[in-house]
């Protein structure tokens, strides 16, 4: 255990550390996000992804040709 000016430099720094890992990730996420189902608008990272969609979430429909996610 430790005392008096040790426990609050110790506070002090661990707060520092906790302080710079939080921040908000939606600039990484928009980034990476780069084909957008034209149907129901949600972003996804490739073209694969996006013809799983279409399997699971619009199975009556035809995926987009490669030219036309864009």
């Amino acid at each position: 255990m430790t005392r008096g000016k040790q426990k609050i430099d110790a506070q002090r720094r661990n707060a520092e550390r906790n302080q710079k890992s939080k921040g908000s990730q939606l600039e990484a996420r928009a980034v990476g996000l780069k084909v957008v189902c034209p149907i129901c608008k949600v972003q996804l990272a490739n073209e694969k992804q996006l013809t799983d969609h279409y399997g699971s979430k619009h199975p009556k429909e035809k995926p987009p040709s490669t030219s036309n996610t864009e």
